[in-house]
């Protein structure tokens, strides 16, 4: 093995430590056990949630009592207080109870409430992710075409709701010499993020995956690295909204790269 493929091995081996450890984390995908929509709970109850939750002029307010046991910014809440989104691909929330992070998100307008429980039976059940192991075959040259304007198009989430898509764009490859292509978005990083099924999807590896090429070169190169395909988030907890791929994101051949399933028992 030549010192550069060494090297790609390497890496790839400390991006599937990295990636193991961040979901299986205390608050990591894994221990998701709800996505409460705030418009499902007009009375504010959320069961099995403290405190009671409402959205006013585009911002949720909490309301808690002693009782609740409810903390924000680590200090205990005892009244209300306006909460906006939390962001971060894992949300560092505001709002915590009994070891419970629970997250403020929105969505296409709608506001919700995530629970991330440590104890969750996902975490608890999780024995690793299957991956194959790196392979220089699937690390591909690519090129981007960005559209002459974004588009969006709906598509099917994992919750069974329909959704819009924003693409900006499309990565263009070949695999074994045939000419292919994949509908991407452009993350505010500038990095490219694609949904996409192939020949193994729900046979031999999870129904759908994530694709996340760094940002393109100034004409356009990009690397296409199937070694770093990821399983999205509803791949690890039901409660997650992840997309479908969009129309002409289903490739026609197998790629028997990257992460595959999640392990368990």
């Amino acid at each position: 093995m030549s010192s550069d493929a060494h090297s790609a091995q390497q890496e790839w081996k400390h991006w599937h430590e990295q990636r193991t450890a961040m979901v299986s984390a205390p608050h990591g995908p894994l221990s998701l056990t709800g996505t409460h929509w705030l418009a499902d709970h007009p009375e504010g109850r959320i069961p099995a949630v403290p405190g009671q939750w409402r959205e006013d002029g585009g911002e949720v307010v909490l309301t808690a009592t002693a009782e609740d046991r409810v903390t924000v910014d680590g200090e205990p809440l005892t009244g209300e207080i306006r909460l906006t989104a939390d962001r971060g691909p894992i949300p560092e929330s505001r709002v915590e109870a009994g070891g419970r992070r629970l997250v403020v998100m929105r969505r296409e307008g709608l506001w919700a409430v995530r629970d991330f429980d440590p104890g969750s039976p996902a975490r608890q059940a999780f024995k690793g992710i299957e991956a194959t192991p790196y392979d220089p075959r699937w690390e591909l040259p690519g090129a981007y075409r960005p559209y002459p304007e974004a588009r969006s198009v709906r598509v099917e989430n994992a919750d069974g709701r329909e959704r819009g898509l924003g693409l900006a764009g499309e990565i263009v490859f070949e695999i074994d010499g045939a000419p292919q292509a994949l509908h991407v978005a452009v993350e505010a990083d500038g990095s490219l993020w694609a949904v996409f099924a192939d020949a193994t999807s729900g046979k031999d590896s999870y129904r759908f995956r994530f694709l996340r090429p760094a940002p393109p070169a100034a004409d356009g190169a990009v690397t296409v690295d199937f070694n770093r395909a990821l399983l999205p988030p509803c791949a690890f907890a039901d409660h997650f909204i992840c997309p479908f791929p969009p129309p002409g994101n289903t490739l026609p051949v197998g790629v028997p790269a990257g992460e595959r399933n999640v392990r368990t028992g």
